[in-house]
């Protein structure tokens, strides 16, 4: 039998997960798509902690490439709060193009590098 496009996904998830881990001083910025929104998140690995939390829903962003602008717009501003500026992207096993592409370039513009 053949692996599924989510089978797909979620050993390059896993791949990446292997190679990317977030501290305090450089968090991980995780990405997620579902069919209906888009969340993006900083996340300490070594305290198992979320540092910031942003999704589509609360931004009444749709699930465009305009609403994924928002969604890095807003994370970086409320990263720029808690004073983190430098971040590790992680993708997610999703390719890096489109609205996961979008919101990286939105993050960078706010303030992020990575």
């Amino acid at each position: 039998m053949t692996p599924s496009k989510s089978q797909h996904r979620t050993a390059r998830r896993r791949r990446i997960r292997s190679k990317v881990q977030g501290t305090a001083a450089r968090p991980r910025l995780s990405v997620y798509r579902s069919l209906k929104a888009m969340t993006a998140q900083l996340i300490d690995d070594a305290e198992g902690k979320t540092l910031v939390y942003a999704t589509t829903l609360e931004l009444k962003a749709g699930l465009t490439k305009e609403g994924a602008k928002k969604l890095g717009e807003a994370v970086a501003k409320k990263a720029q709060e808690k004073k983190i500026s430098s971040v590790v992207f992680d993708r997610g096993g999703y390719k890096y193009h489109g609205r996961v592409k979008e919101l990286a370039d939105a993050a960078r513009a706010g303030g992020l590098q990575f």
